[in-house]
């Protein structure tokens, strides 16, 4: 595990991922505008900006990349004109053809989805400097070129308690991707949330190497779940650990986007972005010529994160003990990543009273106590 963390610290030091996967390159099959949209109208036609999309995933995985396109969609109901690709590859070749077409059917403003397309977006926005480009998750920008993503992890703490009000066992699983800051800060919000409610508690973590591979997840699930975890989280793009715990008779927290209907049995609630706060305001940005470079990075208080509704399978109490959190995180009083913290190893890595700041929540590659992690 130590050498999983190093390898991926040394890999990007500024680590802030994207979130998904996919397979499959941009071609016609993969495509779509406004046209094809029944929110564009006659007045798309007068816009001056046309907004294309680089998707990892499909607009229909019930994941993350339908939580972008909750966004897409939104942009459209302002009366601009978008496109897009999905299931586009990240390599560098697949992104710079979907970056291309797009540019191509007249998009000037470009979203591109996931970590993996950095490259591609960074060189993509070199070659057309009067394109403006936004990279989700990634750390590199340029005067036409800015970053965004969301602090979930805010909306994981809340998460978290609902998890360590609802576990019977002391015993909570969780389905993770990759071994890699963005997902580490994720798991140990969650981990915090829980000890909040209940210090007992204990989380083991089973990683899939994979951010979209609904049999891997699905596998990783069940590996947990027949070890006896009565709740069950994730950092997965698909439903398939959800659906996972409802077979086993246990309970769910799902992520990016809301998913009751998935495990209707299991679900208690889900940790989700909000991407329409942020295309939005970007969008409004460049119609208003006021668009510059930025590195977007907001949650609740900004509406950017939040966690769904909580369920009728939750422990009673918990929407109080999660609205006092939520408010407090809101207001500024309280952040999940305040000390005294310590690693898995005992050692004191945040002192009592002392806040981490962002670009240590960003950059983190340790696990907090509580957290077992397996490979």
């Amino acid at each position: 595990m130590k050498k999983r963390l190093l390898a991926a610290i040394m890999a990007a030091a500024m680590l802030f991922t994207g979130c998904s996967n996919g397979n499959g390159g941009s071609n016609a099959d993969n495509s779509g505008s406004a046209a094809d949209s029944s929110a564009a109208d006659s007045t798309t036609t007068n816009s001056t900006v046309k907004a294309g999309f680089v998707y990892i995933g499909s607009i229909n995985d019930g994941g993350y990349t339908q939580a972008h396109d909750q966004g897409r969609l939104a942009i459209e109901a302002m009366g601009v004109p978008t496109a897009y690709r999905e299931n586009v590859a990240e390599t560098v070749s697949d992104c710079s053809k979907a970056i291309n077409e797009l540019i191509e059917e007249g998009c000037n403003l470009i979203y591109t989805n996931s970590f993996g397309f950095m490259d591609a977006t960074v060189e993509m926005a070199s070659e057309h400097p009067d394109v403006k480009f936004a990279h989700c998750s990634g750390y590199m920008t340029a005067e036409n070129l800015s970053t965004y993503f969301g602090k979930v992890y805010q909306a994981r703490y809340l998460s978290g308690i609902v998890a360590g009000m609802k576990t019977e066992k002391n015993y909570i699983g969780y389905v993770a991707a990759k071994a890699i800051p963005e997902v580490i800060r994720g798991i140990n919000a969650f981990t915090l949330g829980v000890q909040s409610v209940n210090p007992d508690a204990k989380v083991e973590v089973m990683f899939t190497d994979t951010w979209y591979d609904p049999a891997e997840e699905k596998r990783a699930a069940l590996s947990l779940l027949n070890k006896g975890v009565d709740v069950l989280a994730q950092h997965q793009d698909t439903t398939a650990p959800q659906v996972a715990a409802q077979e086993k008779g246990a309970y769910c927290i799902g992520y990016n986007f809301p998913t009751p209907d998935a495990a209707p049995e299991a679900y208690l609630t889900a940790a989700c972005f909000n991407w329409t706060t942020f295309y939005t305001d970007d969008c409004q940005r460049a119609l208003d010529g006021t668009w510059s470079s930025r590195k977007y990075w907001e949650g609740l208080a900004a509406n950017m994160t939040y966690l769904d509704d909580l369920s009728s399978l939750c422990a009673e109490g918990t929407q109080d003990k999660v609205d006092a959190a939520k408010a407090s995180i809101i207001d500024g009083s309280f952040d999940p990543f305040t000390g005294p913290l310590y690693d898995t190893d005992g050692n004191l890595k945040v002192e009592d009273g002392v806040r981490m700041t962002d670009d240590e929540i960003w950059n983190m590659d340790w696990f907090v106590q509580g957290v077992v992690a397996n490979n």
